[in-house]
């Protein structure tokens, strides 16, 4: 199956931005889009466009392009977008609670079933409807309403060891957004969304200019 290719890095990280751009033409009743206007729009060279939107399996047609609605859900379907995907977050300060709170991420799949912490003050409360455990607490939640993702959002110092529970317990992928690059095992997924990472890379740039 396709869904099932180990596509490159930087194609899957193209194919969000191919996505958003046809889902604003599709709000706007246009019927098709070619590669070489997505490469005015988003700035990505026509012909690695195309070759990104060959796995899909989806033709273009010649002079016309492609059909907006086929590729807005060819895309979506592919990514995964479509398919739900359950997910703990473990720490619940501002960003973990951010998170909890944005419904936007049920939009691309992502269902935020319960957060997890230390702190006493919030053991018992939810965010939203999603509530918040001990961290004690996880192997029983995760029989209960079992997850696949871990969401890492704890201080750094506490990110391998979570992790390490998280796996413990059945997680199966990580989406580590701190600092501190965590070690898993073969057959675990994991990504890290470093925010600070690209902070740096702004002040950097920034700096440059100055």
């Amino acid at each position: 199956m396709i869904n099932n290719l180990i596509l490159p890095e930087p194609t899957l990280r193209r194919l969000p931005w191919y996505l958003a751009y046809v889902e604003i033409l599709k709000a706007q009743d246009v019927e098709y889009i070619s590669s070489t206007q997505i490469s005015r729009a988003l700035n990505v060279d026509a012909s690695q466009i195309a070759k990104d939107l060959s796995f899909l399996a989806l033709k273009g047609k010649t002079r016309i392009g492609y059909e907006v609605d086929a590729l807005a859900k060819a895309l979506a379907d592919f990514l995964g977008f479509h398919t739900p995907h359950k997910a703990y977050v473990f720490g619940t300060g501002s960003l973990g609670m951010a998170l909890m709170q944005d419904s936007g991420l049920d939009n691309y799949g992502l269902n935020i079933i319960a957060g997890f912490d230390i702190d006493k003050n919030k053991i018992g409360t939810k965010v939203g409807d999603v509530p918040i455990y001990h961290i004690d607490s996880l192997e029983e939640v995760m029989e209960a309403n079992p997850a696949t993702i871990g969401i890492l959002t704890v201080p750094a110092d506490c990110a391998q060891i979570t992790a390490d529970i998280a796996i413990g317990e059945g997680i199966k992928a990580i989406w580590n957004f701190t600092p501190y690059r965590v070690k898993v095992a073969e057959g675990i997924v994991m990504s890290n969304t470093s925010i600070y990472a690209h902070l740096a890379l702004i002040y950097n740039r920034l700096n440059a200019e100055s």
